[in-house]
């Protein structure tokens, strides 16, 4: 039986594809990636751990004083400012000079302590005297009793004028001076040469404050407080220091709403030894939590955005590497949760991962 012709080219053109087809192959098994041991040395690797989902939440504020070491200081009485020794921001020691004060009041001061030591040189002369003439016969008793309570009387004023020249550090002449009450920094200055001072003011003119500790005062919304415990870790970040990160926990959250920015207030309680918080300053707190369910972890720098779909490279050796697609629970700045795609245990490339998906891929 002869065979058509038509069939036998088309027999031939089959075992050429399939060749061609095992060629390829071929090929491709031989220019399969194979990690070097340089790339390997500069690599980092990842096991991926099944753990309870971390949430985030970002809080705003400022850094504040710590009001159980600060102090304000206040003129007792009005005047003239002859003098300023202290200006904001300078660290001063406790029993300072800050500033002086020309008072009339502190004149009048003067004259009521004069007058005391005067009135008892007089009352103790006048009970002296009239003992002379109770044992003469010449005073009566009810006489002596009351020299002795003028005495006594004029002995309680010169002791009131003592205690307030004592509490004021009065001195003799018309000048006020203010000392600074604890060691610390100048947070808060109102006060100007040749400023005349009202006798009755109720604002301070100096605020001192220790700021080997400082309080961290975060914002905290409606929306957040239910997710925001007393005792919860928190990352605390500023302007001035972007890349320093301290660590803190919410020492206290204020039961109180702002009606401005209908926030309450979460107080985190930071050590401060270098000084390098200031009050006013901007913070950021970054506060973590636990979910209620776990998922895979990995670390965020080993997932690969492309295609917009997410993917890590699993290694299972130098020449063994797969690109595997991944579902993103929760992306964190340190940590990615996964729903789907990787399995716990499994290794994954962090440092030199887009290196090598680009070396598998392209």
């Amino acid at each position: 039986m002869k065979i058509p012709k038509y069939i036998i080219l088309t027999a031939v053109a089959a075992l050429v594809l399939t060749s061609c087809e095992k060629k390829k192959e071929a090929a491709q098994v031989t220019q399969q990636f194979v990690m070097t041991d340089k790339m390997y040395s500069e690599s980092t690797f990842a096991t991926a751990k099944t753990e309870f989902a971390q949430n985030e939440i970002r809080l705003f504020g400022k850094v504040t004083a710590d009001n159980n070491n600060m102090a304000q200081v206040y003129p007792a009485v009005g005047g003239n400012v002859i003098k300023i020794e202290a200006e904001l921001g300078d660290y001063v020691k406790q029993g300072q000079l800050l500033a002086s004060i020309r008072s009339s009041e502190v004149a009048g001061y003067q004259s009521q302590t004069s007058d005391a030591d005067a009135n008892v040189s007089i009352a103790e002369r006048n009970l002296q005297s009239v003992k002379d003439m109770y044992e003469g016969k010449l005073a009566s008793e009810k006489e002596l009793v009351v020299a002795q309570k003028e005495l006594d009387k004029a002995r309680a004023e010169k002791s009131r004028m003592g205690e307030v020249n004592h509490i004021y550090k009065l001195k003799s002449g018309s000048v006020y001076n203010l000392y600074a009450p604890i060691s610390g920094y100048i947070v808060f200055k109102d006060i100007s040469p040749n400023e005349m001072l009202i006798s009755n003011r109720d604002e301070a003119v100096f605020t001192i404050a220790k700021l080997d500790n400082v309080w961290v005062l975060a914002n905290v919304n409606e929306s957040d407080l239910n997710n925001i415990k007393q005792g919860q870790e928190v990352n605390i970040q500023t302007i001035a220091y972007p890349n320093k990160i301290i660590k803190g926990k919410i020492d206290k959250i204020f039961n109180v709403i702002d009606p401005d920015t209908r926030a309450a207030q979460a107080l985190i309680k930071v050590p401060n030894t270098d000084v390098a918080l200031k009050p006013e300053m901007n913070a950021t707190v970054t506060v973590h939590y636990a979910d209620t369910q776990k998922f895979v972890a990995v670390p965020s720098e080993a997932l690969v955005f492309d295609k917009s779909k997410y993917f890590v490279m699993v290694f299972k050796g130098k020449n063994n590497i797969e690109t595997r697609e991944v579902n993103v629970y929760r992306a964190l700045d340190d940590t990615t949760y996964l729903s789907s795609g990787l399995k716990e245990g499994e290794q994954v490339i962090v440092k030199g991962n887009l290196l090598i998906y680009d070396a598998i891929n392209d």
